[in-house]
């Protein structure tokens, strides 16, 4: 076999792994959520910079608020899940250089005055977490559905007025419902895809 993860490893993080469009109202518990995010630390980050910031909708208060930032067909989603996620990056995430990259003093200094380089950065690096964690959650036995339909500009300026941090997409979280799945869309092959050169 080419792949060292068993076959329902496979199948749970992947084949049958599917966005949720309903949920059942089963709770994703605090201990669910860290134990995700114990698995999500350890994507690969550009000078381990690690700029994804979570901020996890609990409150009906704050629900009723995103929910009104998102485009009409998420809306139902998005105020149904159990949990739902925030996700983006700190624009200031080189401020934790010093301690999550010691081993090269000064590197912080070289993005203090580099905003858009910084964002190029951040925004990239913390979407590659956003796939280890869609990963990450899959693993937890939940659903995860990842969406980009709402108003980021909304979003920002009532979840990060201070603008600390920028919205990358928005992820509904928890255990699939009745009639959860869209039909399976089609996926292209390998020999659309890949090229040797």
């Amino acid at each position: 076999m080419s792949l060292v993860l068993d076959a329902a490893a496979q199948d749970l993080l992947f084949r049958e792994a599917r966005t949720a469009n309903t949920f059942t109202d089963e709770p994703v518990s605090e201990e669910q959520v860290q134990a995700i995010y114990d698995l999500v630390k350890y994507a690969p980050t550009a000078m381990n910079a690690q700029p994804l910031r979570i901020t996890f909708v609990r409150s009906p208060e704050a629900r009723e608020r995103l929910v009104g930032h998102m485009a009409e067909g998420n809306k139902a989603k998005t105020a149904s899940a159990p949990l739902v996620a925030i996700v983006g990056y700190d624009t200031d995430w080189h401020e934790e250089l010093p301690k999550v990259f010691p081993h090269a003093p000064g590197a912080k200094e070289n993005f203090d005055n580099a905003a858009e380089v910084r964002h190029g950065m951040g925004s990239f690096n913390a979407s590659l977490q956003i796939g280890y964690l869609i990963i990450a959650i899959r693993a937890a036995g939940l659903a995860a559905g990842p969406m980009a339909g709402y108003d980021a500009e909304g979003v920002n300026k009532d979840f990060f007025g201070d603008g600390a941090h920028k919205v990358l997409a928005v992820i509904n979280i928890g255990r699939p419902g009745p009639d959860a799945w869209f039909p399976r869309s089609p996926r292209l092959e390998y020999d659309e895809v890949v090229t040797t050169v």
